[in-house]
């Protein structure tokens, strides 16, 4: 279940969110959002939680990963949204490349938000692995 309040959450130094929801073909599924500051940079209170096939948690701190966006999209009044990420944890062997089903998945309401769903590739323990997911862009 995703519960959202409003932007109007964030605090006078932050503009934004990146959200990710992935569910990896080990079953292994992590969830992780990422407050972008003013600057871009991310918040302290960036954080997520790793969730193992047999229902073991563990907490996934800002300090622990690593996203680097690897493409662009521009959207149609010419604002750029992250279009492709690498998403690395190294203290649990992960590094998963994350991309767009459709590069165009721009919520054009009241306020303008990229929301859809992703693929992924990459390897967990040095085992390849793939999935879906689901990624949420605001701020930009």
């Amino acid at each position: 279940m995703d519960r959202e309040w409003s932007t109007s959450a964030l605090s006078e130094d932050q503009k934004g969110w990146d959200w990710f929801a992935l569910q990896l073909d080990d079953s292994t599924e992590l969830m992780y959002y990422q407050m972008r500051k003013n600057d871009g940079s991310p918040d302290i209170f960036s954080k997520g939680i790793l969730i193992e096939k047999d229902g073991t948690s563990r907490a996934v701190k800002k300090e622990d990963l690593v996203l680097e966006v690897t493409d662009n999209w521009t959207g149609p009044s010419g604002e750029k949204y992250p279009s492709g990420w690498r998403m690395k944890i190294p203290s649990m062997n992960i590094d998963l490349k994350i991309t767009p089903s459709v590069k165009d998945q721009l919520m054009n309401v009241s306020i303008r938000y990229w929301e859809g769903s992703v693929m992924i590739e990459g390897t967990k323990n040095n085992s390849k692995v793939s999935g879906r997911g689901y990624a949420e862009l605001t701020g930009y």
